[in-house]
């Protein structure tokens, strides 16, 4: 083997380990910060869905996962942050999948107070029709807004559905099909909520998301 190959190996082993230092080196300096970012958008991301109740420590320090199958909407796993006070249930916040949207699965924030009631609602992901479906997004109308201090009993269960079914809340104008995935949606987290509300707020929390 030449003296040429030899030193162009040692440079290249040499360029490598120097390279290797400055990644280890820049992940020990910024993960942290990277993390704490990622952490704060989330916050803000969940924040709205609580309609300003007061609570103690961050939305999701809490948080518990229900994997499938249970009664919520959708079949994977749900996502449940708790939010306490004086180590007293505040609210939760559920996130889950409306399966029947026009376009596919819907991806919904539902917040619940201990009480039963509705403090808001955030849809996080879709593809429904843009300038129909979409509109179930609180950034395009404020249609998502009309369920905010509803309950199970307020209207009755009759009453969780759009107003051309029967039931007492708006539908979209050219959309049908994606308010009323959304509302079925509400209606059956509701549903769960009333059946196991102690459990949620006593059950252990998760370690991790997925």
């Amino acid at each position: 083997m030449s003296s040429s190959v030899v030193k162009s190996g040692i440079t290249l082993a040499a360029i490598a380990a120097v390279c290797t230092a400055l990644v280890a080196i820049t992940w020990q300096l910024t993960h942290e910060r990277i993390a704490e970012n990622q952490q704060l958008m989330l916050e803000r991301s969940l924040a709205p869905a609580l309609a300003g109740l007061e609570f103690e420590g961050r939305i999701s320090e809490s948080m518990l996962l229900i994997p499938p199958p249970h009664e919520l909407p959708g079949q994977d796993t749900a996502i449940v942050y708790r939010v306490f006070a004086d180590q007293q249930p505040v609210a939760a916040l559920f996130a889950v999948t409306a399966r029947d949207g026009y376009a596919g699965p819907i991806r919904i924030l539902v917040g619940i107070s201990y009480a039963g009631e509705i403090t808001g609602v955030q849809i996080l992901e879709h593809r429904e029709t843009p300038g129909l479906g979409d509109r179930i997004e609180a950034r395009r109308s404020d249609w998502v807004y009309q369920f905010d201090g509803h309950s199970l009993g307020d209207p009755p269960l009759s009453g969780w559905a759009l107003q051309r079914d029967g039931g007492q809340f708006d539908q979209l104008t050219g959309a049908s099909v994606t308010p009323r995935a959304v509302i079925k949606a509400i209606r059956e987290t509701l549903v769960y909520f009333a059946a196991h509300r102690e459990e949620l707020f006593t059950a252990p929390a998760s370690e991790a998301a997925e």
